[in-house]
């Protein structure tokens, strides 16, 4: 049985003379492993059998987990004891409580509702979080990743192997030195954490048998080595943004140098500002520092951490932890493994950094569900809408026409009998007449327009509705006004005949409507052939005024033959009394008629009146089913995606 000694360690040799290339050798039941796990097997078994298949090496680490003493050295040296059910018992990490879940699902619901809208580039930072999150949800709770990141030549393979009790990164002057990610388990059951963050089995290692192993605070800690972040190889700083998106915490090592680079500063501690909680900033290297210039060092990079955006977990506030020490001397070493170690047992590594995620997340996502001021379509827009609406198809004319015809109506029922055989005469369409003029003036760039107006009318709802909108909301209420307002004016103008058909509003178009379709229609939809529209009612009234007036005229008519039967000589002389009834009928038929005029003044307003409401109600019921409708519909839905970006960012620990 051979002896492991730190120095075979250091060597990549376990006691057997053989060199470090000859390391990775394939176990009896087929795996990768180092044969140091296997060594160290073989001198814990007091039987002196390392073959006898109690445990189980996955890559170097041990996953044959005992739940209840991940502390026993037995376990941490590679064996169980025998008749132990030896199989890996992890437990998946799913948060019962908090507002993480909740959070998740609105986040997922939120780019669920936004898909349609928004475009893929957009999403793929929220959809990478819903993703890793799951796929960490499905893993060990028991265990916390923790990197250790730094600059070439910062120390941090160092403290790598000062936490680990063991020569397990490679050190030294050639740089750079750690070329691939290297993890150390403390305890089983990390394979499929390591396996998330593609680290090969000949990478995993556990820590050396010893204080460091047996620390009771360290057990659940996966420590991760990466390469230097700042290397001339780009495979290098690949493999380092790839594990940092991956890992629960990260601990950033500096040196006395290159604490300020700007490299390290704006390409990651102020990107993952936000991240502060499962942050560690430790200034390494201050045994070169002489009297109290590491404290000067230390104050310039809070200052500098601070300028960042990152919060710093002083005076019990929760941040990112900053500490000075050296990791050649050990000074600082044992405080930091403390700090580390509470952090890993609480546990609640991954849920803060699953949380800081959606913050990130919801923070990029911001410009484009938060709007400026209170967007929507307010019931003045709408009444604009309406009235502009009103304009284009004419409805104030309209009503106006009906008003006219009422009157007209009444002035030939209740005329008299003189001015009904002018009214006549011009009703046959002579050269000169009021109809023919009346048509004649009629403006030829009405159609053009009214198109025109009703354009105006959408596009000024659409800027209306979609004032403050974020662009991609904006431009989806915008879509959605235009989409309607395809063939709005033809639709107003059908709605324009039926209207003139039911209130008798005149159009006089010769059988075209204000936007240039056929509107003339025939006797079925109560409009008369040649596009004029049908008489409105008569009061009940107009019989006993048009009695009223045939009575003047059979007075005008009584006297006048009085009168002519006497300058005949038929009659007895006596012009008085046949030229008062003369009179009587003369005077009589205009008063007639005037007072009809002054009794159908006020009806004809209301008639007027009610078929612009008509017409306007219904160029306002097209406009709102056409229009209205699907604009007030993406308000809808981007009403709904505020309210689920409200819950992902109502429970944010980063403030963002």
């Amino acid at each position: 049985m051979t002896a492991v000694t730190d120095e075979d360690q250091g060597n990549g040799t376990a006691g057997t003379g053989e060199p470090k290339e000859k390391e990775e050798a394939r176990s009896e039941d087929g795996r990768w492993d180092d044969g140091l796990i296997a060594r160290r097997a073989a001198a814990a078994d007091p039987r002196g059998d390392s073959g006898t298949g109690h445990s189980r090496t996955d890559g170097g680490s041990t996953d044959s987990a005992d739940p209840a003493g991940p502390a026993d050295p037995s376990a941490l040296a590679g064996s169980a004891p025998e008749g132990d059910d030896v199989r890996p018992q992890v437990e998946a990490y799913g948060p019962s409580g908090g507002p993480l879940p909740t959070r998740l699902d609105a986040l997922r619901e939120l780019v669920g509702l936004s898909r349609a809208r928004l475009d893929r580039d957009t999403l793929a930072e929220a959809g990478r979080v819903l993703d890793e999150a799951a796929a960490r949800q499905r893993l060990s709770s028991r265990h916390t990743v923790v990197a250790i990141a730094g600059a070439t030549g910062s120390g941090k393979s160092t403290l790598f192997n000062a936490f680990s009790g063991a020569q397990i990164s490679d050190t030294g002057l050639r740089r750079p030195t750690t070329s691939q990610p290297i993890a150390c388990s403390w305890t089983d059951g990390a394979a499929g954490l390591l396996d998330r963050l593609a680290i090969p089995g000949r990478l995993r290692r556990r820590p050396h048998p010893g204080p460091a192993a047996f620390d009771e605070a360290l057990q659940g800690l996966v420590l991760v080595d990466l390469p230097d972040h700042d290397s001339a190889a780009t495979a290098h700083r690949d493999q380092v943004d790839r594990v940092l998106a991956l890992v629960d915490a990260v601990i950033w090592v500096v040196d006395p140098e290159k604490y300020a680079d700007a490299a390290l500063h704006e390409r990651y501690l102020r990107p993952l500002a936000g991240h502060a909680e499962v942050t560690f900033v430790v200034l390494n290297q201050i045994d070169r520092l002489p009297g109290e210039a590491a404290d000067l060092v230390l104050d310039d990079l809070r200052r500098l951490l601070d300028e960042d955006g990152m919060a710093l977990g002083e005076h019990g506030e929760p941040g990112a932890t900053v500490m000075s020490l050296s990791a050649l001397t050990g000074d600082g070493v044992p405080e930091l493994r403390e700090m580390v170690g509470r952090f890993v047992q609480d546990r609640t590594a991954a849920t803060r950094r699953l949380s800081a995620d959606v913050d990130a997340a919801a923070a990029r996502l911001r410009p484009v569900y938060v709007a400026e001021g209170r967007p929507g379509l307010g019931e003045r827009a709408r009444e604009e809408f309406t009235d502009r609406l009103a304009e284009a198809v004419g409805a104030a004319a309209a009503g106006q026409a009906a008003e006219r015809e009422w009157r007209r109506n009444a002035g030939r029922a209740c005329g008299t009998p003189w001015l009904r055989l002018w009214r006549w005469y011009e009703s046959r369409g002579l050269p000169g007449s009021l109809d023919r003029m009346g048509q004649a003036l009629a403006p030829p760039e009405e159609e053009s327009t009214a198109r025109q107006r009703v354009e105006q009318a959408v596009r000024i709802v659409a800027d209306d509705a979609s004032a403050g909108l974020p662009a991609p909301w904006a431009q989806a209420v915008r879509e959605a006004a235009f989409t309607g307002a395809k063939g709005l004016p033809e639709a107003l103008d059908e709605l324009a005949a039926k209207a003139a058909a039911g209130g008798g509003s005149a159009k006089g178009s010769g059988g075209s409507g204000r936007f240039g379709t056929a509107s003339g229609r025939g006797p079925a939809t109560g409009v008369a052939l040649g596009g004029r529209p049908a008489r409105p009612p008569r009061p009940k009234w107009w019989p006993a005024a048009v009695l009223a007036q045939v009575s003047m005229t059979l007075l005008q008519v009584f006297g006048g033959l009085w009168l002519l039967g006497q300058i005949v000589g038929v009659l007895e002389p006596g012009l008085v009394v046949p030229a008062l009834i003369m009179l009587a009928g003369v005077v009589g038929g205009p008063l007639v008629e005037w007072s009809c005029a002054a009794a159908i003044r006020g009806p004809a307003r209301r008639y007027g009146q009610d078929a612009e409401r008509r017409l306007r109600e219904a160029a306002a019921g097209c406009g709102r089913a056409r229009v209205l409708d699907p604009v007030s519909a993406e308000l809808v839905r981007y009403r709904e995606v505020r309210e689920r970006y409200v819950a992902v960012t109502e429970f944010s620990t980063t403030g963002q």
